[in-house]
């Protein structure tokens, strides 16, 4: 069984490796080790902005999930984007996964958060079918971004 919890900043540098394998996987972003530990060092360091979320395998972070909180106006209060769910290659398969992101989902709700949301890829069926699995439903609105 993998110990889930909340990383710590020593574990930055392992984050950060998770990132690059996500980020190396999905089409719409790269991989930028500044980048990623600039965003990693912002959450770790003030906990009103998000929470990573972590499974270790014998001390060792093999998987990982955050939450970044926000405002809704249309549920009325604390919201979240659900982010950066990824899982070491080598500990796919054996449910961590889900795991994880369930943890994630039960910390966020005995927080108050009344809506979590993802973005994931449009040709990764998998994913969608965990998150379908976890109690995500298809939304009508279409993402846009603006790069500054």
């Amino acid at each position: 069984m993998h110990e889930l919890g909340i990383a710590r900043r020593d574990e930055l540098p392992q984050l950060v490796a998770l990132l690059t394998i996500l980020f190396s996987e999905e089409s719409e972003f790269a991989p930028d080790y500044e980048k990623q530990t600039r965003a990693l060092e912002k959450i770790l360091s003030d906990e009103s902005v998000g929470t990573i979320y972590v499974a270790r395998d014998e001390g060792q972070v093999v998987a990982m999930a955050s939450l970044l909180y926000t405002v809704s106006t249309a549920e009325g209060g604390t919201a979240a984007l659900f982010e950066d769910l990824v899982v070491q290659p080598t500990h796919r398969g054996q449910g961590i996964a889900t795991a994880l992101a369930g943890f994630a989902i039960a910390e966020a709700r005995s927080r108050g958060v009344l809506r979590l949301t993802l973005l994931t890829d449009m040709q990764n069926e998998r994913a969608q079918e965990l998150y379908r699995r976890l109690g995500f439903i298809d939304s009508s609105m279409k993402p846009m971004r603006l790069k500054l």
